[in-house]
């Protein structure tokens, strides 16, 4: 897991680590992350780094600096130009031209996937920490489906934790891998979980988006570790349009 020091790096970010900790691996996609901490971030740390600075408390802005921090530097390893995501009308990260990713960050870790767009068209990483069982079964009606619901309803409370989970990160991965190909907003319950083994799942639209009939189905994978749960959703560039 190699990891990247380096004197640009502010004081309220670890180490750089290039590594693919889902089970999954894509071709020429990179995946780099950090663990920051407000507590330790500086307003002067934006113009150290040479990132735009974004407005907000310090945890806003410790976040957006890590995140952009591991895009720029899978931007590097990927093209070999280090390039920062502009923030786009929609507060999305716009990503340079021949490339797509995702950002995310949560918990105090923060990473960002990127790869060519003539092998993906579009990337969604999330990250969101294990939710208690007691807050899943208060959210389960804003987020799963009848379907999802019925197995839900059949699980422990540890499974259930993770389940919504599952449910929730996977379905604000598929948002940020479509949203930027169809432009139209959607829901927790317009898509359904309709298969999870271990560490890789589909996701089936239950409602028609522009070039994406209702039925569709998309790659999606996770992985747990330390609290977390991290989830990608993968759009190849021969997928339909």
């Amino acid at each position: 897991m190699p990891r990247m020091n380096s004197p640009d790096l502010p004081r309220c970010c670890a180490p750089l680590v290039d590594h693919w900790p889902l089970p999954l691996a894509l071709d020429g996609v990179r995946l780099l992350s950090t663990r920051f901490d407000p507590l330790l971030f500086e307003p002067e740390d934006f113009a150290r780094c040479q990132v735009p600075p974004v407005r907000g408390v310090a945890k806003r802005q410790s976040e957006f600096l890590a995140g952009r921090l591991c895009a720029r530097e899978g931007l590097r390893r990927l093209t070999g130009l280090a390039q920062v995501p502009a923030v786009g009308a929609e507060r999305a990260p716009v990503w340079p031209v021949g490339t797509v990713g995702s950002i995310t960050h949560g918990g105090g870790w923060a990473a960002a996937v990127v790869g060519q767009d003539a092998l993906w068209r579009g990337l969604g990483l999330d990250v969101e920490t294990l939710i208690p069982s007691e807050r899943a079964d208060r959210l389960a009606g804003e987020i799963l489906t009848a379907n999802e619901h019925a197995i839900y309803a059949q699980l422990d409370a540890r499974q259930r934790s993770e389940r919504l989970t599952q449910a929730f990160s996977l379905k604000e991965s598929l948002f940020k891998a479509l949203y930027p190909l169809v432009r139209t907003r959607f829901y927790f319950q317009d898509a359904e979980l309709v298969e999870s083994d271990p560490g890789l799942a589909r996701l089936r639209l239950l409602i028609d988006l522009p070039g994406w009939p209702r039925g569709s189905e998309l790659a999606g994978q996770f992985c747990e570790f330390d609290g977390y749960l991290l989830s990608l959703v993968s759009v190849p560039a021969s997928a339909q349009d």
